[in-house]
């Protein structure tokens, strides 16, 4: 049986509060029940709360209305991210006053509080689940959808994959994109032309080894596929492979299995939202102009269900290539909108067939609009008051 995707296009008829997005996110959580279901529960809500000066995290608006239809049910909230980022939340907005509770790090202020958890993948074999995220009793999972550097997206799964493990984790998480060999020192021994295989990328995706010399390195987050360095390296020394960017999918999705594995299944809800989609992870402390059309709001209680239904919509948008930064590059328009960015090896969907694999939930869903956008026109505007009270309709 297919899961259920509840969604709020970005799109509205009528120029009203009720057919915005907030209008349409208390829609979605009342299709979940979130009041219904979070009495007497210790409920966190897993947001990523930026860091500097980004300013398109998920807006305190909508926290509000989530942290409202927690403490309406009978639930404690709190909102949680990892310490660097809740650190310095208050310049962003994210404040007690504002969202209706506190904001605390997830994994301790020094990320050492975490429960240890095994499993065997490539040279891991620990995750550090943090604190916070294991004591809670009910996780409202809300992310901000955009694009990413290692994944191509960044949504349900990495929120909760990078979002509610501490920082030793996260590391060895990223390491794991160099497991599989893809440098082969013994086919080129002249130094003279390793450096210009570095030159030959113009993103600073390759860099000698900081421990040995004869040794390349490559940062994969920088890496869009796009050959150049190939057509530099002698044969066979150089390789660029799904099985090193797949890698480091395969770990989100245990990642969030290891997490979502401390909750009852009944007791997580997932939301994301698909606004002022940038074209890196909201980590990086500055936002740039959106590189897609907004498109909407999506709620369900399957994570897979849910990260594919929001590929999927963002699949039929195209790129906005000029609000692009000109240092990144389109060079295919081949594949998902974040392909043609970030490369075709990173293929946002694979989070959400190993996510599958783990029994996360499942890939085929039913999407269900809580409010169709009717075409209208025209149809009335309205006006303000001059008391500064809610939009009338004349």
């Amino acid at each position: 049986m297919p899961s259920n995707v509840y969604f709020g296009s970005a799109r509205q008829a009528r120029m009203e509060e009720s057919e915005s997005l907030t209008g349409k996110l208390d829609l979605i959580l009342e299709r979940l029940r979130l009041s219904e279901r979070v009495k007497d529960e210790f409920v966190i809500i897993k947001m990523h709360v930026g860091s500097k000066t980004g300013y398109t995290t998920i807006h305190p608006v909508f926290v509000r209305k989530v942290v409202q239809a927690v403490r309406d049910g009978g639930g404690t909230p709190v909102v949680v991210d990892i310490a660097g980022n809740v650190r310095d939340a208050a310049t962003r907005g994210y404040t007690a006053e504002v969202l209706g509770c506190p904001v605390y790090p997830v994994g301790g202020a020094a990320e050492k509080y975490f429960y240890t958890h095994q499993r065997p993948y490539k040279n891991m074999q620990e995750w550090k689940v943090a604190g916070m995220a294991q004591d809670a009793t009910f996780l409202v999972n809300f992310s901000h959808v955009k694009g990413h550097g290692s994944t191509g997206f960044g949504g349900a799964f990495k929120n909760l994959a990078l979002g509610c493990v501490v920082a030793e984790t996260r590391s060895a998480m990223h390491d794991l994109f160099h497991y599989d060999r893809y440098w082969f020192s013994e086919k080129c021994p002249d130094p003279a032309m390793r450096q210009r295989i570095i030159d030959s990328c113009p993103f600073g995706a390759l860099v000698l080894d900081k421990e040995d010399p004869s040794e390349l390195h490559m940062h994969m987050e920088n890496c869009n596929q796009c050959g150049r360095c190939l057509k530099v390296a002698p044969p066979g020394s150089l390789k660029i492979d799904p099985v090193n960017f797949n890698a480091f999918q395969e770990a989100c999705a245990i990642s969030a299995a290891l997490v979502l594995s401390t909750f009852d299944k009944a007791k997580t809800v997932h939301l994301n939202l698909a606004n002022f989609m940038t074209p890196l992870c909201d980590c990086w402390g500055f936002s740039t102009m959106p590189i897609l059309p907004d498109v909407g709001i999506f709620g369900s209680d399957d994570i897979v269900a849910l990260d594919h239904a929001t590929l999927d919509l963002i699949a039929e948008e195209k790129l906005i290539e000029e609000n692009i930064p000109t240092s990144l590059e389109v060079h295919t328009r081949k594949g998902h909108p974040f392909q043609q960015l970030h490369g075709p090896l990173k293929d946002p969907y694979a989070v959400t067939m190993y996510g599958e694999r783990e029994g996360l939930g499942s890939r085929n869903y039913k999407l269900v609009d809580v409010m169709p956008v009717e075409d209208m026109r025209p149809a009335p505007i309205g006006y303000i008051p001059a008391d500064g009270g809610s939009a009338q309709i004349s």
